[in-house]
């Protein structure tokens, strides 16, 4: 129990230590972040469909 005050005390300190992100970076974060998704959701939804025309077709073959 009476490391609690000394860990406070730590916890403060490196709190004020922190470098927060400006405005600019947060904004230009986020915009990556949804490019990034938009392009490998594009990408991951292509190469699905690729892969399911490729079955589909040998699926056919198989059948007749």
């Amino acid at each position: 129990m009476r490391n609690i005050p000394i860990f406070a005390q730590q916890v403060k300190a490196e709190t004020a230590k922190v470098v927060w992100p400006s405005r600019r970076e947060t904004v230009m974060t986020a915009v990556m972040v949804v490019a990034m998704t938009l392009i490998l959701g594009i990408f991951f939804f292509t190469v699905d469909w690729g892969f399911s025309r490729i079955v589909r077709f040998l699926l056919s073959l198989v059948q007749g």
